[in-house]
């Protein structure tokens, strides 16, 4: 079985998590979502001698894209991929929340726009991309079902869930997708979260207080 190798990087004051997705046995890989401050992410890049061929957003708020500019500009051309529904909001300070921390932001993109149901090859893995919109009516989660991990952004947390304060937020829809798209997945599925440590599905299934399945 070919496994990818996830390496997460706790960025800027939000301490979002990034991530280095590497193709197993080669140079390919993706980045997952860019946040302030993402020297380390890039730095750990070059000196692995990784080659990133995408820039993969879980969705679009200011803390998951403050970085993405400065990502291009270490890796010209780096493609930049979002779902439909936020293809829109990089250019938006007042959609993507910059505006209201006062920092409004604008960066590059998209040039490739994600759909439920979506497969993306990274060498020989194939990840499906699961439309999970609550925390923002865009999100979506990456799932290597072979080696049962997954990349969820801010829809689930160990222990909690995305924040639905947020203009386009339901809990009501987060709750859906968490149910329908996320505790549908192996138990044994280990999570990738924007915030906090990994989890797997079968413990928040059994322990999370927030979505229930």
């Amino acid at each position: 079985m070919a496994t990818p190798v996830i390496q997460g990087f706790s960025l800027g004051p939000f301490a979002t998590n990034c991530y280095v997705v590497a193709a197993p046995g080669g140079s390919a890989c993706w980045v997952v979502d860019a946040g302030f401050e993402p020297d380390e992410m890039i730095d750990h890049i070059r000196e692995t001698g990784l080659k990133p061929e995408r820039l993969i957003l879980t969705h679009a708020h200011i803390d998951h894209i403050a970085g993405v500019d400065e990502v291009r500009r270490a890796f010209p051309g780096l493609p930049v991929a979002i779902h439909a529904a936020e293809r829109e909001w990089l250019h938006d300070p007042s959609l993507n929340l910059s505006a209201a921390y006062g920092l409004p932001i604008t960066c590059h993109g998209p040039d490739e726009i994600m759909e439920d149901g979506q497969s993306l090859a990274l060498a020989d893995t194939v990840w499906e991309v699961r439309h999970t919109p609550g925390h923002s009516p865009g999100s979506v989660t990456l799932v290597h079902a072979e080696s049962r991990q997954a990349i969820v952004g801010d829809a689930l947390f160990n222990g909690s869930i995305g924040r639905t304060d947020f203009p386009g937020c339901s809990f009501e829809e987060l709750a859906e997708s968490i149910r329908k798209r996320l505790y549908t997945l192996s138990p044994e599925t280990r999570i990738f979260p924007g915030h906090g440590p990994p989890t797997t599905i079968g413990h928040e299934m059994r322990t999370n207080p927030f979505v229930r399945p």
